[in-house]
């Protein structure tokens, strides 16, 4: 094969080409790694969240085992766990049940007062307001989930939930043997680096953890007290919302926001509804320009479009499933990346990138 062609191309076009068929390949190879996650999403979510909450409680594991055997220590990590997940669930449940009865009435009224701000403001007839229900109401019912499929769905993340609690526990209990085990499995040469990256990795998973549950807490603190101040109903069940939704960057905090302004809006009607949107927005721009530097600080290193592109990436291949890990992923992959070019840059056989001189020099 003639490369003597390749050789006379100016050396800008052959590092854009290079480049290209890098990120061809890289693009290639990360779809075919989610369709095939996507194919067996139940495991691949299990494994995900048991590596997120291990990571989460692995503070406490060690600290139990200074005291404990170290499967007792690990069970102790899955106990509390378990208790801060049902404990608030327990003591919630009245409330919640309590308002969602009250609801249905409250909706009415709202809806009323709704209609009739729309006629005396927009003009709009009472045979319009209808018509638009009626299509609305069609429409959710086309795109309604079969129940069959929505029993599956059911079972399938029951068994993912209990599938991610072993495996929590494991990881927690021989999550260095683990690790150890993989990495002997490389080329000895390679092993130094790749343990610093997996390391690095596992830092960055575990400081997102915590510091998403922080900022989750603190938004879902906010608006719930500002649903409270304001009256609008469910706002217990709304702020829980909220919590949930921060796991999914970008996107959960709007669609969490929107929920919360059109439970105010057709329950108390539009000025609570503009009350209950601006107090979103007030957390929200408090969330993203204050709380996450702070209490994040480097544990991503993403920017804002990566994570935008990140999460709806999830969210088209995974559904809510793909939209709550795409940030995670992407965050220890580009650690794991970062760690390795970084340590083979400094490698004592690599040689410093030399830049190109300019024309006329």
């Amino acid at each position: 094969m003639n490369i003597e062609p390749v050789r006379k191309l100016p050396w800008s076009l052959r590092y854009a080409a290079l480049a290209c068929a890098c990120v061809l390949l890289i693009a290639a190879t990360a779809f075919l790694v989610i369709r095939i996650a996507v194919l067996v999403a139940p495991l691949t979510m299990a494994i995900v969240v048991a590596a997120l909450l291990a990571a989460l409680l692995q503070p406490v594991t060690e600290l139990l085992d200074r005291w404990l055997p170290r499967s007792l220590a690990a069970l102790g990590g899955v106990l509390l766990l378990l208790a801060v997940l049902v404990v608030p669930a327990v003591l919630m449940w009245p409330t919640v049940a309590k308002q969602a009865s009250e609801l249905p009435a409250q909706l009415e009224q709202g809806w009323g007062r709704t209609q009739e701000w729309l006629v005396s403001t927009f003009g709009v007839s009472e045979q319009q307001l209808s018509a638009a229900l009626d299509r609305v109401g069609q429409s959710v019912q086309s795109s309604a989930p079969d129940p069959t499929a929505s029993a599956m769905s059911l079972v399938e993340g029951v068994g993912a939930a209990l599938l991610a609690l072993v495996l929590m526990f494991f990881l927690l209990k021989d999550g260095p043997k683990i690790g150890d085990w993989l990495l002997r499995r490389l080329p000895e040469p390679s092993r130094e680096r790749w343990g610093e990256a997996a390391g690095n990795g596992w830092n960055a998973l575990a400081k997102y953890a915590r510091g998403t549950i922080a900022v989750a807490a603190v938004d879902a603190l906010g608006i719930g007290l500002a649903l409270i101040l304001i009256g609008v109903p469910l706002a217990l069940p709304l702020a829980v919302l909220t919590f949930l939704a921060a796991f999914v960057p970008v996107l959960g905090a709007t669609v969490a926001g929107a929920v919360a302004v059109l439970v105010a809006l057709a329950a108390n009607g539009p000025l609570d509804a503009l009350l209950v949107l601006g107090a979103v927005i007030l957390v929200q721009q408090l969330e993203g320009n204050l709380l996450e530097p702070l209490i994040m600080g480097k544990a991503l290193r993403l920017h804002p479009a990566v994570v935008l592109v990140a999460v709806t990436a999830g969210a088209l291949t995974g559904g809510v499933a793909g939209a709550f890990l795409a940030v995670p992923l992407t965050a220890v992959v580009h650690q794991v990346a970062s760690t390795l070019s970084a340590v083979r840059a400094e490698s004592p056989g690599s040689e410093p990138r030399r830049e190109p001189v300019a024309a006329g020099q």
